[in-house]
């Protein structure tokens, strides 16, 4: 199977990738013209023969216009920091299943040396979302929006599906909540280890969210993440 890569655009029959990509494929991976490749601009997808290699640049003749299709479901994922592991391996997760937007949440129990530390890591998070969506052949990377308070989050994504995990004895299964659901977007909201105060409670509830849950056991946060966006995606795509 043809590895995918990300290109800026397309200029009619000719691609062209430059920067710490190029130098990727042609250093690390020894790209050699001649080669094969799939290419997407977020748009369109080709298939790509290597025509050149530079340090910092290969030229790529446009062969073939690839089949895609766009997402029938536009997921928002809310993820509050964690462990940066963690949060690393949940980001990587939440990309194969498909999602197209990810907010990193201060959540109240988040811890503050994480909190300090995340902005510093936004380009680290992008390039793991770009290599994702290369491995996985997604058509489109994920867009990262900056760090938010979750209060502030809860009220600026305001999707058809609003959703808050919860470990509440009162939270409804979220296998009944998507039951009788349709719709072209949903958010998802996964907190940190600790669990949402009682103000992001009410700050969710104000919003829209409603609290679902994923069972009586108790999920490490990248469980949640995988386990939720597999049963959205489930329930709600038509892909």
């Amino acid at each position: 199977m043809r590895r995918r890569f990300f290109v800026e655009k397309f200029d009619q029959a000719r691609a062209t990738m430059e920067g710490e990509p190029a130098h990727h494929l042609g250093r690390v991976l020894r790209a050699q013209p001649g080669q094969l490749y799939e290419l997407s601009d977020g748009s369109n997808a080709w298939l790509g023969r290597i025509e050149t290699v530079t340090r910092d640049r290969i030229e790529f003749a446009l062969i073939e216009k690839l089949p895609c299709k766009a997402p029938s479901l536009e997921t928002t994922l809310l993820l509050a920091i964690v462990k940066f592991d963690v949060f690393e391996w949940a980001l990587e997760k939440a990309t194969e299943l498909g999602v197209s937007r990810v907010v990193p949440l201060a959540a109240s129990r988040s811890e503050k040396t994480l909190l300090s530390a995340a902005p510093k890591r936004a380009e680290r998070w992008k390039k793991i979302l770009l290599e994702a969506s290369q491995q996985s052949r997604r058509l489109q990377v994920p867009h990262l929006e900056p760090l938010a308070k979750a209060q502030a989050a809860f009220q600026t994504n305001k999707q058809s599906l609003c959703l808050l995990l919860s470990e509440s004895p009162d939270a409804m299964p979220l296998r009944e909540l998507l039951s009788a659901k349709q719709g072209p977007s949903a958010c998802l909201a996964v907190g940190p280890e600790g669990g949402w105060t009682d103000d992001e409670f009410v700050a969710a509830r104000a919003a829209g969210f409603q609290e679902a849950s994923l069972g009586k056991l108790i999920l490490r946060t990248e469980t949640a993440v995988i386990a939720s966006l597999a049963t959205l995606n489930f329930a709600l795509s038509s892909d």
